[in-house]
């Protein structure tokens, strides 16, 4: 059975980072795009990072309110991805989830492309 899990999730304080853990299991990544997503205005989640291998090496995409800022990496070994975010603000608190759907399309980050979801984790950014 193909599960997420995400991790790392918590309170912190503006300008701060903390580091987001998606595993899978009951599948492996190497055939997955994997994204990142939370709620945003008038969308119930909004991908804002994937990441897939493909057969050049890989690619990744990013929104614009996160590109600089966010950084996403895998780990195929521990078949897991990972979300860095540096210099947070106030408006990134959510609850962020990863999501997977097969094939290699980091291009296309729109939820209703993904099938499998995690629960989510919460981050606050707060003084």
């Amino acid at each position: 059975q193909l599960q997420l899990v995400e991790s790392g999730g918590g309170l912190v304080q503006p300008g701060g980072s903390l580091r987001l853990s998606c595993a899978a299991s009951g599948f492996t990544l190497d055939y997955y795009t994997i994204g990142w997503f939370r709620p945003a205005p008038g969308k119930e989640r909004e991908g804002f990072s994937c990441i897939s291998i493909g057969s050049s090496g890989g690619s990744t995409n990013y929104a614009a309110s996160v590109k600089g800022r966010f950084t996403i990496s895998r780990d195929n070994a521990k078949n897991t991805v990972s979300l860095q975010m540096n210099s947070l603000k106030p408006e990134d608190t959510a609850v962020y989830y990863c999501a997977a759907k097969r094939g290699w399309n980091a291009s296309n980050c729109r939820a209703p492309a993904f099938g499998s979801w995690g629960q989510g984790t919460q981050v606050t950014v707060s003084s």
